[in-house]
């Protein structure tokens, strides 16, 4: 009975505004706390909590047993109050993860809260908000595959990032725009927890680097440093444009990845099995996933335009193994994929589909025609 009154006390805290999600990654309805902070956690947060015993205690929320002392303290905090102090000084290009992103940015961004107090003292924020860094990070060979060390430089006022093949060279082997940067964590394709695809425009054609760093600090410090400068990048572009319309700008998660099979333009040639990635507008295919160009992209543009995508192949349609296909109408020519499960395809169907209803912007009328006038 003893332990049923604090049990009870937790479940109606759970209940204010605030508590009903995770205080760090909002996943819903979490059951797990820390009582030296005062927050409602969900249990994958509750594990990063674990490894900064110093910083956080958690307990079960309904498994373990609680004091009175550390029920009133939860009652005297919780989420809204906990966040009110360690989220007072978030500059506005900082990504705060939630529960579908990967462990390292959830984990850095816990020990960047409460460890490193980095939203409390905005002088901690120095790493990705001076508006230049520079540092080396391993990098993916393009031939090889190998991952060597090599020095990147993100400058804001030369509005560029470069890496260097050589700590002492004098020129560098890439310039990346600022204007066209993209950086992703993609832990799982690159084979590292750390794993970050970063992607630039190179006369109009997408190019990939994958980078990793063995601190994990080091590697979303950089992610967040480009966010950075593509931030203050775009408040100078739009000048008019508030936080809340720049903000979803400044990098982007792909909205599908994956194998399909695809044929060439005249449809009588076999399907060649290649990886997708879908990315804003750009269908992207690549031969492997980690190449560091595509070998074609595809313009994906609005309903309005008369762009459809359509659920299985035309009849007259051979040479595809797999049986799940799906058709894409351009207002010049169909473009023909096929997946190996239903599943599948109905993922990609709803990603094309998504970025179909959405009507074009200006600047993607420029896109699209340079895309009609690739040789």
């Amino acid at each position: 009975m003893a332990r049923e009154k604090p049990r009870k006390a937790l479940q109606e805290l759970l209940q204010r505004p605030g508590n009903q999600l995770c205080a760090d990654c909002s996943a819903p309805d979490p059951d797990w706390a820390s009582h030296t902070l005062g927050v409602f956690i969900c249990l994958n947060c509750s594990g990063i909590h674990r490894n900064i015993p110093q910083v956080s205690k958690v307990k079960s929320v309904r498994l373990d047993s609680w004091d009175d002392v550390q029920v009133e303290f939860m009652a005297a905090n919780g989420n809204n109050v906990a966040k009110a102090r360690y989220e007072s000084k978030i500059p506005p290009f900082y990504y705060k993860p939630t529960f579908p992103d990967c462990q390292l940015l959830r984990e850095q961004w816990i020990r960047a809260k409460y460890e490193r107090k980095e939203f409390i003292y905005t002088e901690k924020q120095e790493p990705y908000s001076a508006g230049y860094r520079e540092g080396l990070l391993w990098k993916r060979g393009r031939d090889n595959g190998q991952f060597l060390s090599r020095k990147f430089v993100l400058s804001e006022r030369e509005g560029a990032l470069k890496y260097f093949n050589k700590n002492d060279a004098k020129e560098p082997k890439a310039i990346m725009k600022i204007e066209h940067l993209n950086a992703t964590f993609q832990p799982s394709k690159i084979g590292n927890p750390h794993g970050l695809q970063i992607t630039y425009l190179k006369d109009n054609s997408t190019r990939n680097i994958f980078v990793y760093h063995e601190d994990g600090k080091e590697t979303v410090d950089w992610f967040n440093a480009i966010r950075a400068a593509r931030f203050h990048y775009l408040q100078v572009a739009f000048p008019g444009a508030s936080d809340v319309d720049l903000v979803p700008k400044l990098s982007r998660n792909y909205l599908k990845e994956g194998y399909m099979e695809k044929t060439g333009p005249k449809q009588t040639e076999g399907f060649k099995k290649r990886w997708f990635t879908m990315d804003d507008r750009r269908l992207m295919y690549f031969k492997d996933p980690l190449d560091a160009f595509a070998r074609g992209e595809v313009f994906i543009g609005s309903k309005e335009n008369s762009y459809k995508v359509l659920e299985g192949l035309p009849p007259s349609t051979q040479g595809n193994h797999w049986q799940y296909g799906i058709t894409i109408v351009t207002p010049d020519r169909k473009f023909l994929f096929a997946c190996e499960t239903e599943s599948d395809q109905q993922e990609w169907i709803t990603a094309f589909q998504k970025v179909i209803s959405r009507p074009m912007l200006p600047q993607e009328y420029a896109v699209e025609a340079h895309f009609k006038h690739k040789p």
